[in-house]
């Protein structure tokens, strides 16, 4: 007998780690997944932001706590695992979201910001799965890892920016999560990532002053940009039973950019 469809996206006696998930894209995904049920574990760098995300979160109703650490470090990832293990019992659903960019052209590009971009945006991401999947996934034979790419990792962009290690990090998150999809099925591990287009985020702020929001909208086919549901339908797809014999698959969620950029 089939599945009732409103059970297959419930996230109910779960629990979701997002990182970088004090503000932007990752709250607006952890809403989304505490809104179905979920036990929410938010984790960023800076405590005040987190406190105030997770009070956002429980004035929804959502059960919902924080742990501050730096994603682009191995032992405060180790810390963040144990931790929310401890206080929020196994972890069912990671979602990596955190990031960096930084803007330059190419020929000028600091090291420095190359290896902080990389070291936030791909290694943290490979760090962060392993460790919940050695500690709670792989055990339970059971898990969904969510993972923040974006449509700059499916193609150039310097039309509007000149972020060649954002670019590369993101494509890099788009192979790994196929690959990491491949190794991990036979666990019952489901592998997946969102690739959004232009959202207005801190992360973006600058673009959408120098560009504009007009500009950038018409751009896409649907004619706007990303606003403050645009991922939630997505991430719960990917989260959930809903999406249980999906694996390896990149979503754009886009407007339809990705539709009409040249492969």
């Amino acid at each position: 007998m089939s599945t009732h469809v409103l059970k297959l996206f419930s996230l109910e006696g779960q629990v979701a780690l997002v990182t970088g998930g004090s503000r932007g894209l990752g709250l607006q995904i952890a809403v989304a997944l505490g809104e179905a049920g979920a036990r929410i574990v938010l984790t960023s760098r800076k405590a005040e932001d987190l406190e105030q995300a997770t009070a956002d979160l429980q004035a929804r109703g959502v059960d919902a706590r924080w742990i501050a650490a730096d994603a682009s470090d191995p032992a405060a990832i180790a810390r963040v695992v144990s931790e929310a293990r401890e206080r929020a019992g196994e972890i069912d659903v990671l979602v990596n979201n955190a990031g960096a960019t930084w803007g330059a052209p190419a020929e000028d590009y600091p090291l420095q910001a190359w290896d902080k971009v990389m070291n936030l945006n791909i290694r943290s991401v490979f760090l962060m799965s392993q460790a919940v999947g050695r500690a709670s996934m792989i055990p339970r034979r059971k898990g969904r890892i969510v993972n923040i790419a974006s449509i700059a990792g499916l193609a150039g962009n310097a039309a509007l920016m000149q972020t060649v290690a954002y670019n590369t990090s993101k494509g890099a998150v788009v192979n790994f999560t196929r690959t990491l999809a491949a190794e991990w099925g036979h666990h019952g591990i489901n592998v997946n990532a969102l690739a959004p287009g232009m959202f207005p985020t801190k992360m973006t702020r600058g673009t959408f002053e120098r560009v504009g929001e007009e500009r950038i909208a018409a751009g896409a086919p649907l004619r706007r940009v990303g606003g403050d549901d645009d991922l939630k339908g997505a991430a719960l797809l990917l989260a959930s039973d809903a999406g249980r014999h999906i694996t390896g698959q990149i979503l754009a969620v886009d407007g339809g950019v990705s539709a009409v950029i040249a492969h």
